[in-house]
């Protein structure tokens, strides 16, 4: 691909000859005379590369350069000065630019700068697509009505410093929205550090969360911070913090209320910034019932509660799932792309999920891998995906074993309002104006059906 460069200087000679030195060196150039006309084509053009005079009748290039960089920050942006002052060099730099060239310009200086600042935008690029890449494996896929109310609620946290308590079942996407959080929060370029309390050795989590100095105890052979330290400014993520001792329950809550932890073997406090997020799959109510959790420190992480609902309360996001799990399970594997019938997606939706996002997303992965045609069909799922149908409301076979037209109405019916009720979170105002029905309608079918809410 040919890299776009714009020339923007009022002086023509200047235009011209450092724009005919570009177009040799292969690369598709444009000239402005002034900013106004630099800042219309940045807008419409697109250049990855900008050579921008300081001095121009009008508008300077200090201001046009901070008003590139606010438009479009991919965009490399190299200063041409006839008298730069280290006072210029200093503003420009601070303003985003990447170097500045001072005229008369030299043709070798050119292109050793033009080379480096191409360097520099292959680079950007590559962290992007990097990062784009990351970003989708943790993206919070679906447009139910639990999956807005959530993706609402993460909005309305994230911006704030405080602590979040995330719970569901094993496999909802409990670490997708701690990482959400993190990254609308105004601690997004600073560390996301998680740790995985079931994951390691009892002997083993103050050390990780905490730290420890060199011979404090066997295998210590050199200092080392812990979780809270290589967190400081950003955000911590506990998960599985039902799992954690009652010893280490008791130190992180001192943290939390002092700021400051000690390392293993260390006598020195040392000061941490760090927004504390936290997930559990148990109901930590009952855990601080059997002793097991601390109530204080249960009322310290749960300053603001999210519930991540079950892949069972929001199943018509599975089709968007699957073709998202299509997409990035293949590209990071280096998969073949695949197709898949809508019969096997059907076949997907009406599945149980007792593992939740994680367990559909483990079944794509095998569909992929092991289905023989170009694309994944129905009669793949049904032989590969090794789940049982689910049973939402009234299935086909409690309609047929109806006796009279009049029960099977009324099992349809139950079966119906039980999926839409689901649907949005049993959320009765919502699901009442979604069926356009009087909200006094709908709560008395659901007291004459005795539907209730799953636990």
């Amino acid at each position: 691909m040919s890299r776009r460069v714009l020339v923007v200087d009022d002086e023509p000679g200047i235009r011209g000859a450092l724009g005919q030195l570009l177009e040799y060196e292969g690369y598709e150039v444009r000239t402005a005379v002034n900013a106004a006309d630099a800042l219309a084509l940045v807008g419409s053009w697109r250049p990855h590369l900008v050579f921008l005079d300081v001095k121009m009748a009008g508008m300077d290039g200090l201001e046009a350069l901070k008003r590139i960089r606010e438009s479009d920050r991919s965009v490399t942006v190299v200063m041409i000065s006839g008298h730069a002052t280290i006072q210029t060099a200093v503003e420009a730099t601070q303003l985003g630019a990447y170097d500045i060239l001072e005229k008369p310009l030299d043709t070798d200086r050119i292109l050793v700068t033009l080379r480096n600042a191409l360097q520099h935008l292959a680079l950007y690029e590559e962290n992007s697509r990097l990062r784009e890449s990351i970003e989708s494996r943790y993206e919070i896929v679906g447009k139910s009505y639990p999956i807005r109310a959530l993706i609402d609620r993460i909005d309305k946290v994230a911006a704030t410093p405080a602590r979040v308590l995330i719970t569901g079942e094993n496999g909802t996407g409990k670490e997708l929205v701690a990482r959400a959080i993190h990254r609308q929060s105004p601690r997004r370029d600073k560390p996301f550090v998680e740790v995985n309390c079931a994951a390691i050795p009892g002997e083993l989590i103050e050390s990780e969360l905490f730290g420890h100095m060199r011979g404090s105890f066997t295998g210590a052979v050199a200092d080392r911070a812990g979780k809270f330290e290589q967190a400081h400014g950003g955000t911590l993520f506990l998960d599985e913090v039902g799992d954690m001792s009652a010893a280490t329950q008791a130190k992180v809550l001192r943290v939390l209320q002092d700021g400051v932890v000690t390392r293993i073997g260390g006598s020195k406090p040392i000061s941490v910034d760090v927004r504390v997020l936290a997930a559990t799959n148990k109901a930590l109510d009952a855990e601080i019932a059997a002793g097991r959790f601390r109530e204080d420190l249960y009322y310290r992480l749960n300053v603001v509660p999210i519930a991540v609902p079950p892949l069972r309360e929001r199943r018509e996001d599975i089709p968007l799932l699957v073709g998202h799990f299509l997409a990035t399970v293949a590209a990071r594997d280096g998969i073949a792309p695949r197709g898949i019938t809508p019969d096997a997606v059907a076949t997907l939706a009406a599945l149980e999920w007792p593992g939740n996002v994680r367990e559909l997303r483990n079944t794509i992965e095998r569909l992929l891998i092991l289905a023989p045609g170009p694309s994944i069909t129905a009669a793949d799922v049904e032989r590969l995906a090794g789940r049982r149908p689910a049973e939402d409301g009234a299935g086909i076979g409690d309609l047929a074993a109806c006796t009279t037209f009049e029960e099977f109405k009324a099992q349809a019916e139950r079966g119906f309002l039980l999926v839409k009720l689901r649907g949005y979170d049993w959320n009765v105002s919502e699901t009442a104006r979604a069926l356009d029905m009087p909200r006094s309608n709908l709560y008395k079918k659901i007291e004459r059906y005795g539907l209730t809410r799953e636990h």
